[in-house]
């Protein structure tokens, strides 16, 4: 029987793991995708907000060749924590259910079955999209997630949302090479918590007409060459190639309620746990990471929910 399974090979999921073998406790790590599964998935061009410093894990410093290191900066980083403290890693194995019996924990996955006394959910948030729940949304036509910019050269793009990333979006496609970039935006303005750098630059963008943006608007159909949407001044239809709906993401609330694990009465459904030892309302299951905020997924980042690690493995070790 393990002492502890952490599900999400994040930088904080690795954390937890780094503690975990620092204090001698019989672990496992299992991730559905790849190492730092969500970063890899990030644009390629990408740019942390964080400085390098305070995305280091396990006494391993991280040196970037820039002020804020870029993603493939982060990915050879986080490759090379694990195989330093050499992790035990399950990766491309999706858990499938998790059963309390009596002290331990039942975890089925897709390729085994495991035994754990605590369990830490370090799952994050990136890949579960919000929807827009409108008709067309299942063409291929519309993505939830960007990658690279070369795809819509020459392309009409809306961009659905006013955040980081769909400010990083608009800029880049806009600058290599598509016909069009139009922000559909719900809120009155472009984001406070937008990047610091990038905020005055789509701003300026709108005001010059190089990309157009329609606040407190919404998108209500999307076909193979239109969308439709309604804003203050009523429906107008743009000719349209693809919409990159960057409208955030949220934790797997599944997992959680699978576990018992109960939430907060507020409008972003924060789990509850104890702050000092990240421990749920279940005895064994543990939070740590973005996962701690519910909705509110810019409460946590690796930098601030690193200390999650220490407080986790120094209570399961109490035990």
């Amino acid at each position: 029987m393990l002492d502890v399974i952490i599900i999400g090979a994040g930088p904080i999921g690795l954390a937890c793991g780094i503690e975990a073998k620092k204090r001698g406790l019989d672990y496992q790590i299992i991730e559905k995708g790849a190492l730092v599964n969500s970063l890899y998935h990030y644009p390629m061009n990408m740019t942390f907000f964080s400085t390098s410093d305070k995305l280091e894990i396990g006494g391993v410093p991280f040196i970037s060749h820039n002020a804020k290191p870029t993603r493939a900066e982060a990915l050879e980083y986080y490759r090379r924590v694990s195989s330093h403290w050499d992790l035990d890693l399950k990766l491309y194995e999706e858990i499938l259910s998790i059963q309390k019996q009596h002290l331990a924990f039942d975890i089925q996955t897709s390729k085994g079955r495991y035994t754990s006394k605590n369990i830490i959910v370090a799952t994050g948030f990136y890949d579960r999209p919000f929807l827009l729940d409108i008709p067309g949304e299942e063409l291929d036509k519309v993505k939830h997630y960007y990658s690279e910019p070369h795809p819509y050269f020459g392309m009409d793009l809306v961009v659905v949302g006013a955040a980081n990333s769909a400010v990083d979006v608009a800029l880049e496609t806009y600058r290599k090479g598509a016909k069009s970039v139009t922000m559909i935006i719900r809120e009155k303005k472009i984001g406070e918590n937008v990047k610091y750098w990038a905020r005055p630059d789509i701003v300026n963008r709108i005001e010059e007409g190089s990309i157009d943006a329609y606040y407190e608007a919404e998108i209500e159909s999307i076909t193979e060459k239109e969308v439709v949407f309604k804003d203050k001044k009523g429906v107008h239809t743009l000719p349209n190639d693809f919409v990159l709906a960057m409208t955030g993401y949220e934790p797997n609330f599944e997992l959680l309620e699978q576990l018992g694990v109960n939430f907060q009465q507020d409008e972003y459904r924060t789990p509850v746990y104890n702050e000092q030892t990240m421990e749920s309302n279940i005895q064994g299951v543990y939070l740590a990471g973005v996962v701690c905020g519910g909705y509110k997924t810019n409460k946590w980042f690796i930098e601030n929910s690193r200390i999650h690690a220490p407080r986790i493995i120094e209570s399961i070790k109490k035990k």
